[in-house]
């Protein structure tokens, strides 16, 4: 997809009803804000926040042994995840390092669903075809251009999908299931997953649906919010933001600093080193001296924590730099960044190089910070 190519998502002219502030995202145009991130985020925490999604792709697998292929090419051990569930894997090159990450869902024994990054749906659907069982009893297609996705999350979202489209189509956390009859006649399947930390949902409609499904949302008192609030929402959860606390080698846009693999990441989820899978034997090669993903959390005023600014010990050697950073409007905007640290624990001191003149007190932290 070319810069010149921008894609609008069905729920384009939705967002221009509601005066939202459209940028190009990854060749999308999607809002950033439609108030203002603070509020928005807020909003999301305390209420219910809904998102337009729709840049992230949709795969669907099917196959008498798909989940054994998959689990073969994933850090997560797939045959573990009974039909229903959701889950979070890494994919790594055989060199160990992480092309991208996605979420999957079980839909039965012979068919997964997963969600690719927006910006790697080209590069993911090349690496699972290149790596496809050579007697093609795995198929793979790509529903990515015909459906819309809508995330609500919050603490309020389960009251407000129960009066859209019935209780009937409540999901727990991570759980999957086939859309059942509602009053909107919305169609497609639903999943407990997100990326803000909250319960909630997303929704996964055809294209035609998605204006029908996303107006009944806000007459029912979701909050509209877009890209700024989720970035600031996932980072006070210390969720990876793909291309950004992590890309891979081989894109155009990556560097050696970014270059990362599962156990750097740190990640305590979606790593089952139980079963073999392409680049296992980079993971097994670290030791604890290693550079590790941590969070900083200020514990000073001081210039804003930002990706690319150093992180240096008390004795001032430069220990590892945040990759993302920003002020935490549920901390009253208090610094947070994560980064790859080395030679730190929990609870020690460090400081933030945030300008040329000023280094800022913070302590290293496991995400989340609330």
């Amino acid at each position: 997809m070319s810069s010149e190519e921008l894609v609008r998502t069905a729920l384009y002219e939705e967002h221009l009803a509601l005066k939202a502030n459209i940028v190009d995202f990854h060749g999308f145009e999607l809002p950033i804000w439609y108030s203002n991130i603070k509020d928005e985020h807020l909003a999301t925490r305390s209420g219910a926040g809904m998102f337009d999604v729709s840049h992230m792709g949709t795969f669907r697998f099917t196959g008498p042994r798909v989940k054994q292929w998959l689990e073969s090419i994933a850090t997560q051990k797939v045959t573990a995840i009974s039909a229903g569930r959701c889950a979070y894997t890494h994919f790594l090159d055989k060199d160990g390092y992480i092309i991208d990450d996605m979420i999957f869902a079980v839909v039965s024994e012979q068919e997964i669903l997963g969600v690719p990054n927006a910006s790697m749906i080209d590069v993911m659907w090349q690496w699972f075809s290149e790596n496809l069982p050579e007697d093609k009893s795995v198929i793979i297609e790509d529903l990515s251009a015909a459906t819309s996705i809508i995330a609500l999350q919050g603490p309020t979202a389960k009251q407000l999908i129960s009066s859209v489209i019935g209780s009937n189509n409540h999901v727990s956390r991570f759980g999957w299931q086939r859309i059942q009859s509602n009053q909107l006649n919305v169609t497609g399947w639903i999943q407990g997953t997100g990326y803000t930390g909250e319960s909630g949902y997303e929704v996964f409609i055809p294209n035609s649906e998605a204006g029908v499904l996303w107006r009944a949302l806000i007459n029912a008192g979701a909050t509209p919010v877009g890209l700024g609030a989720r970035d600031t929402l996932r980072l006070e959860k210390g969720y990876l933001l793909s291309g950004v606390d992590f890309c891979w080698p081989q894109l155009s846009e990556a560097t050696e600093f970014l270059a990362r693999d599962s156990w750097e990441t740190n990640v305590p989820f979606g790593l089952d080193m139980n079963h073999d899978f392409i680049g296992k034997s980079k993971l097994e090669s670290h030791d604890s001296s290693d550079a590790r993903w941590w969070g900083v959390k200020y514990t000073e005023k001081g210039p804003l924590p930002r990706p690319g600014k150093a992180v240096a010990n008390l004795a001032g050697d430069i220990i590892g730099k945040l990759s993302s950073g920003a002020p935490s409007p549920s901390l009253d905007n208090v610094g947070i960044g994560i980064g790859y640290l080395a030679g730190v624990s929990e609870g020690d001191e460090v400081m933030v190089v945030a300008s040329p003149r000023k280094s800022v007190r913070a302590i290293v932290v496991r995400p989340p910070f609330v």
